[in-house]
């Protein structure tokens, strides 16, 4: 995948491996992993990246980064928690610039190649870019202002994606 800036500058990733889930389509599926904690899926590393999984089955925890490969790109949405228009930016909404889903899923076992996870919110065939381990001390912030969320959490629990990204 590459991409050019208004600078000229180019920025090259390759992917690393391939989501495969039960979800086909953008439409449907759940929003955010911590809502698809039922839904499993797996991820293909691929075999030139294998040595990169060393270790990996010690972490519960995984941040995902992917490259939404069926999103648009927008710089203003409403996303599926709300129904006012947000800057992009403050939205975890996959229609972005440059359309990087980031999913933190549980690891259940690690086979070969083969990640096999719980929490999927990711569409089949969703190229992945790069894995890291989920630390909480690290990641994990305390924080009260979360802007509009804080009404749009109330409707998390079941709610799935529609097709107003498309």
């Amino acid at each position: 995948m590459n991409s050019t800036g208004q600078d000229g500058s180019t920025i090259t990733m390759r992917p690393i491996g391939r989501v495969h889930s039960p979800f086909k389509s953008t439409v449907g599926m759940p929003i955010q992993t911590v809502a698809a904690a039922e839904h499993c899926g797996h991820i293909e590393i691929f075999e030139s990246f294998a040595a990169g999984l060393r270790d990996v089955q010690e972490f519960q925890y995984l941040i995902v980064l992917t490259h939404l490969h069926e999103a648009v790109e927008k710089l203003e949405v409403t996303p599926f928690m709300d129904t006012a228009s947000h800057g992009v930016f403050a939205t975890r909404a996959p229609a972005r610039p440059n359309r990087i889903g980031l999913s933190i899923i549980e690891l259940l076992r690690l086979d070969g190649c083969r990640l096999e996870f719980r929490g999927n919110d990711m569409l089949d065939g969703t190229p992945v870019l790069d894995i890291k381990p989920y630390i909480p001390r690290l990641d994990v912030r305390s924080t009260e202002r979360i802007g509009w969320f804080a009404k749009g959490l109330m409707q998390l629990p079941g709610k799935l994606s529609d097709d107003r990204m498309r």
